[in-house]
């Protein structure tokens, strides 16, 4: 959105009312209305809009930074795409239903919630994907949670935590490279001047999420008719781990995700045809439609029924209009005006940092993209950190702290939406649970020092 030109300049005072009224719409209808985020979206767009006819702005600029907002989306619009056809593949292959049954029989509940924690950022820091983790480990969690009768709000909190430990550790993650290079730091500097806030934020959480797990295993006659039901699929086979080692191996060898997941997704659709549990046809129709289950038994159909590019039409809609909406934002000259005013009040470390973290949530809240997060507080607060002589190592951790780490918190952002369609949980019901998404902001504001 950088190349998006602001037509004007308008008083902070009034940019700010304009964003409040703004964020009070959406609020409003997705908090107490329940509606779709879509529908305020539309509402917020057509708002700021008609903002911009009112300062005399053309129709055409505004349809402009309309169209280019959304346009920073497509990437991820395919990315989406193949995650679909992933999660429906990796049904068809057996490979969920694999880890589902693995993982039952291996935890069975005991320390779930932490196990489910660790075990995603473990994961997450190999792929250095929060998005691919989800889609995948995320989603057997989910099943596993399900058939054992937890909750599932806890359980995507944690699969949500542990993925965007991985996603901001890992040296193979988009938003950690990013972060390091647009403010010049080196990217191992980098991560390890995020241990002083990732590591205590990684701790605290993997306690809370042991105190809250049961300590014993539970559900076992209900498990037993998952089993039964895995079983009774036909998926189970030794060979339904190939896709799960081919995207871990290409993902080492530091092939694009893109790549990487296509690759996954095609292995899976070979062994899905070649185990003759599916005609070939039926295989390939559920890269469009999804897997649909049929074990005879109402719940574990309803756990193995996902995936493919239909399902995630819904995200991909509310991305774009989330992005679009930033757009205007830049167009009319909003965003500018406040981030230039900010500027002009910096003074000492403590009020450097704090902005720096509001700008990072408030990008992620107004714009719903964590790169464009990274990108815009990243450009905006450079020279001003160089100036008061703070290292810019901080400035990059505070990045991630209160960047990468937010954006699968906003209900109409790119994660966010992503995650609430693939893991069938609403961003709202498993915030108050993603606690190392919210521990990183405020650890980040508590350390003392530039470091």
């Amino acid at each position: 959105m950088f190349q998006i030109k602001h037509k004007q300049a308008p008083p902070w005072q009034e940019a700010a009312i304009l964003l409040v009224f703004v964020l009070a719409i959406i609020g409003f209808f997705i908090i107490k209305l329940e509606t779709v985020p879509h529908i305020p979206l539309i509402l917020a767009v057509l708002t700021v809009t008609s903002y911009g006819l009112l300062k005399r702005i053309s129709f055409s600029d505004l349809q402009s930074g309309l169209a280019q907002g959304a346009q920073t989306g497509i990437g991820a619009v395919f990315l989406f795409l193949l995650i679909g056809i992933l999660i429906s593949t990796w049904m068809v292959s057996g490979t969920i239903p694999v880890l589902l049954s693995t993982g039952i029989q291996l935890i069975g509940g005991t320390w779930f919630y932490a196990i489910a924690f660790a075990v995603t950022a473990i994961i997450g820091t190999a792929l250095g994907s929060s998005l691919t983790t989800s889609a995948t480990i995320g989603v057997a969690f989910i099943g596993m949670a399900e058939a054992m009768d937890l909750s599932l709000a806890v359980s995507a909190g944690a699969i949500v935590s542990g993925a965007f430990f991985g996603d901001k550790m890992s040296p193979l993650s988009d938003t950690t490279n990013l972060a390091s290079t647009i403010v010049e730091v080196d990217l191992f500097q980098h991560i390890k001047n995020m241990a002083w806030t990732t590591l205590p934020a990684f701790l605290i959480t993997f306690v809370i999420f042991a105190l809250m797990s049961p300590n014993e295993k539970v559900g076992s006659g209900q498990l037993e008719q998952y089993e039964q039901g895995l079983s009774a699929s036909g998926l189970l086979h030794w060979y339904a781990w190939l896709p799960l080692i081919l995207l871990v191996l290409l993902t080492l060898f530091k092939i694009r995700a893109f790549l990487t997941i296509a690759a996954s997704s095609l292995l899976g659709t070979v062994i899905a045809g070649m185990s003759g549990s599916m005609s070939w046809l039926a295989v390939w129709n559920t890269w469009y439609s999804g897997y649909t289950a049929d074990t005879g038994i109402e719940a574990v159909d309803g756990l193995l029924t996902r995936g493919g590019m239909e399902g995630m039409f819904m995200t991909i809609s509310l991305v774009l209009l989330a992005l679009g909406l930033g757009g205007l934002l830049f167009v009319t000259g909003i965003i500018p005006s406040l981030l230039w005013t900010i500027q002009s009040k910096l003074t000492s470390l403590r009020k450097i940092t704090f902005t720096t973290v509001l700008t990072a949530i408030g990008a992620n809240v107004l714009i719903g993209e964590q790169y464009l997060s990274i990108l815009l507080t990243g450009e905006a607060y450079k020279k001003v950190y160089d100036e008061q002589g703070i290292s810019r190592k901080k400035l990059s951790r505070t990045l991630e702290d209160a960047g990468t780490v937010i954006n699968p918190l906003v209900p109409w952002s790119v994660c966010g939406v992503f995650l609430a369609d693939v893991l069938g949980v609403p961003v709202l019901t498993y915030l108050p649970f993603a606690f190392f998404c919210m521990l990183c902001p405020v650890l980040t504001l508590m350390i003392k020092g530039d470091r």
